[in-house]
């Protein structure tokens, strides 16, 4: 059981990962095909719903890239920088929202990431640890691999995210 368990936990963990923030993720890093261009409207340094800062926003009109379908409004999420009114950017569509390559978008969701991870790790080393001494571990050091989990994937994400920005700046 113990050894299943930590395969089973950790592909639980890749798949959350996968399907939640991995799109996000990939879209602000520039991977993937380009869905279409956005003339941008405007920008406004954008809040999370607890009122903190979540970086810079732009509204505009997103034309697709393949014919046939219609212009509409969006929203270009965690921009790489504020844009002037009437510029032209290429973006990859996640969800509804707009993204071009940004260290702010590719730091975020690489924390997004670890968040995920943390408590699945944990679990996973609680099974292994299990398995190893063939009964149930009633240590709580799990607990702590969790919290320190979390922890480092606040400081990862800080990290990634500086050096895509910088990266950015550097590619021009």
């Amino acid at each position: 059981m113990g050894t299943a368990g930590m395969v089973v936990s950790l592909a639980v963990a890749g798949w959350l990962i996968w399907v939640l923030p991995g799109p996000h993720l990939a879209a602000g890093l520039g991977i993937g095909p380009v869905d279409g261009t956005m003339t941008i409207s405007s920008c406004y340094e954008a809040t999370d719903y607890e009122g903190y800062d979540d970086g810079t926003d732009c509204t505009g009109v997103y034309s697709p890239r393949v014919g046939g379908e219609p212009r509409r409004r969006i929203t270009l999420d965690k921009a790489a920088a504020s844009h002037r009114a009437g510029s032209t950017l290429e973006v990859r569509l996640v969800r509804g929202r707009a993204y071009e390559p940004s260290g702010y978008a590719a730091g975020t969701w690489v924390t997004v990431s670890g968040l995920i991870l943390g408590p699945f790790l944990a679990l996973s080393l609680f099974f292994r640890a299990s398995a190893r001494d063939g009964e149930w571990s009633h240590n709580g050091d799990y607990v702590l691999v969790f919290i320190a989990a979390e922890l480092a994937s606040l400081v990862v994400g800080f990290v990634f995210g500086l050096t895509v920005s910088l990266a950015l700046a550097l590619s021009g």
